[in-house]
């Protein structure tokens, strides 16, 4: 495995054997696999949990890490093909990557979606013009639509907690104060999909998901048996359900108009998860959620310091499955 962008893009018998080595890292975490190995990261965007979850397993394989944050640390990065570089940028990835990657045997980026135009979001320019420029192993820390970290560690936390392949995952739109990108929930829903699970997107009247997104979602489940669907009734919704995953993303049907976004997202302060919430669910159901998250606003305190929140599980399963990620590519081995 050269790259790690999308977990879509891997067969079933590869998932399968990620998950397996992440287990048997989880259960002996510590070892030379990595030794003398190096992993450069590359941060346009804040980061606790990827930032902090792939240094601690390189540092835990026996390698090595460093970090840069274009703009902040060191110099800007432009990723625009074809223009005149007299700007705020001082570096271009043209050079910028390779240059890295003669430094570091792979690399990780974390590159947001501008959030202006949905089409060009959508086609991950960014992730692109780095993925171009890299000759060394890349993976994906979060791009302008996809997480594939984030996915395979909550497929991991699902088989964790025994929810069954055909169980009920419910991805709720959340009130934020801000809009926010799309890359977490597009990259949950394909997952669960991918998994063969029911999967129902609840939200509110626009905030469906792009076509493209729910269409990679819908290919996935036809591979699996699973079902991809999308709702406003939240009752009809959370019958029976195993997972609810809360997440805030930008309403598509605005994309990137601040005006009207704000306007949309103000009326929608009661899409909070609460306990109430959980009335048709499973007595069982737990609670799923990337991080950081905003209490009180997103989700009540009773959910998170309750027995249904699987939120630190879901981040410390992060480190497993990246160590993971980072043997297959690396050609390291699982003591």
């Amino acid at each position: 495995m050269n790259r790690f962008l999308d977990i879509e893009l891997l067969d079933d018998q590869a998932i399968a054997s990620l998950l397996e080595t992440a287990a048997a890292l989880q259960r002996d975490p510590v070892s030379d696999a990595l030794r003398g190995r190096v992993l450069g990261l590359v941060f346009m965007n804040p980061s606790v949990r990827t930032l902090a979850s792939f240094q601690a397993g390189m540092a835990q394989l026996g390698g090595s890490s460093f970090v840069i944050t274009p703009g902040q640390g060191s110099w800007g990065f432009e990723t625009r093909g074809g223009v005149v570089m007299d700007g705020a940028h001082a570096e271009h990835v043209k050079e910028g990557i390779p240059v890295l990657a003669e430094y570091a045997d792979a690399l990780g980026v974390r590159c947001f979606a501008e959030g202006k135009d949905l089409a060009t979001d959508l086609g991950e320019p960014v992730l692109s013009a780095i993925a171009a420029a890299s000759p060394v192993p890349l993976v994906n820390l979060e791009s302008a639509v996809n997480h594939p970290c984030q996915a395979l560690a909550d497929w991991k936390t699902l088989d964790d907690l025994g929810v069954p392949r055909d169980g009920k995952f419910v991805l709720s739109w959340a009130y934020h104060p801000r809009p926010l990108p799309l890359a977490v929930p597009a990259a949950v829903v394909a997952m669960a999909a991918r998994r063969g699970m029911d999967v129902t997107v609840l939200r509110p009247e626009g905030y469906g998901l792009p076509g493209q997104v729910m269409e990679t979602a819908a290919q996935a489940a036809s591979f699996s048996g699973g079902s991809v669907r999308e709702t406003d009734d939240r009752a009809e919704a959370m019958e029976g359900a195993h997972i609810v995953y809360a997440k805030s993303w930008q309403a598509p049907s605005v994309y990137g108009e601040v005006e009207a976004e704000a306007r949309l997202r103000d009326g929608l302060r009661g899409w909070s998860v609460s306990e109430e919430w959980f009335g048709p669910a499973r007595t069982d159901a737990r609670f799923m959620h990337c991080l950081p998250v905003r209490r009180n606003v997103v989700v009540a305190d009773e959910i998170l310091d309750g027995a249904r929140s699987a939120v630190v599980q879901q981040a410390g399963n992060r480190l497993h499955v990246q160590k993971a990620v980072l043997l297959e590519m690396l050609g390291g081995r699982a003591t």
